[in-house]
């Protein structure tokens, strides 16, 4: 029997509402056992059976939470998620793939695409509520009032924008917090297990090499054409924020 008290009011995502999850799955097995499950633990489920309902369903009523499932009839989870990320009203919509690939690849072309983070069938109930607890806590959490800046870098945590030389970057949730940590402790080299521990938290198990996904995804985002990269890689040791070779 699953703990009581990884209920999402439990977790503090919200007290107001039971957060709402798309289940986007065209197994009706997996659906109901993963329908079943959630609505246990105190989350309200909407369900979707292939990648163009899905994207009308997020379209009708916005969920706290997307749980995807890569193989979809008529347009593909990667697919579903490249356009949750392009619509500037979900840019930051919490998307979790749920994928039967256990190619390092496969995960990490998941990941490129802009989902949050993934988990392979078959999975653990309890593995998939912890990190949906946790990007719940990510998307949820009280803005944090002030800013930061670092080179030509400046960040509106109150407003959750960021500016490079003048020009709005878009960031994901995951790369927002990870830019926000390393801004905050400038030219200090993180290992990748320090950077996980931080900005996915302790309390889920996430393989480091999605540390390497995200700050691509973050190079991608902040550096132009001729823009110094910020981004620096330490060989061996990790990454940090720095305008000078380490």
């Amino acid at each position: 029997m699953m703990d009581a008290d990884i209920s999402p009011a439990a977790e503090g995502t919200t007290s107001l509402a039971k957060p709402l999850v798309l289940v986007v799955e065209d197994e009706a097995a997996i659906v109901t056992v993963l329908r079943y499950n959630l609505e246990k633990q105190g989350f309200r489920v909407d369900e979707a059976g292939d990648g163009q309902e899905a994207l009308t369903r997020i379209a009708e009523n916005t969920p706290d939470l997307v749980l995807l499932d890569w193989m979809l009839p008529v347009m593909s989870g990667i697919e579903v998620c490249r356009q949750i990320r392009r619509r500037p009203n979900t840019r930051d919509l919490p998307v979790i793939m749920v994928t039967a690939r256990t190619e390092d690849q496969d995960a990490v072309r998941g990941l490129n695409t802009g989902a949050d983070d993934y988990i392979t069938k078959p999975f653990n109930m309890d593995a998939l509520l912890a990190r949906m607890r946790a990007l719940l806590r990510r998307s949820n959490a009280v803005p944090v009032k002030g800013r930061l800046a670092f080179h030509d870098i400046t960040m509106d945590l109150a407003a959750h924008r960021v500016q490079r030389n003048g020009r709005a970057v878009h960031l994901g949730p995951t790369e927002f917090r990870l830019l926000e940590f390393l801004m905050q402790h400038p030219r200090r080299v993180f290992s990748r297990e320090e950077l996980l521990d931080a900005v996915w938290g302790p309390d889920i198990h996430v393989e480091p090499r999605t540390v390497d996904v995200h700050i691509r995804r973050l190079r991608k985002s902040i550096n132009g054409d001729t823009e110094l990269d910020l981004v620096r890689t330490v060989r061996a040791a990790g990454y940090a924020l720095d305008t000078e070779p380490i």
